[in-house]
């Protein structure tokens, strides 16, 4: 897959990766320097606090089978960045 880099170092994801890898409109990526001597760079997407927080969903229920921890700090989350979304 290649792109091509507009004059204002703007780079269009090709459609096959942005969905291979959840890029919608919004997602934040995280830019790699390449090492040295390396012309290649890396890019990560950065997961939203909600995603993270769904990725640890039922994890802790050993330590606490009455409650829904992780249930309870994605709606935190959720309900923090509708009052104040991340930028």
């Amino acid at each position: 897959m290649q792109t091509t880099v507009t004059t204002k170092n703007m780079v269009t994801i090709p459609a096959e990766l942005s969905r291979m890898m959840g890029i919608t409109p919004g997602c934040r990526l995280e830019w790699h320097k390449p090492q040295a001597g390396s012309d290649e760079v890396r890019v990560r997407v950065i997961p939203t606090r909600a995603e993270l927080a769904r990725r640890l969903m039922g994890s802790g229920l050993k330590w606490s089978p009455e409650r829904d921890a992780v249930r309870e700090l994605v709606e935190e989350r959720v309900q923090e960045d509708r009052v104040e979304p991340m930028t």
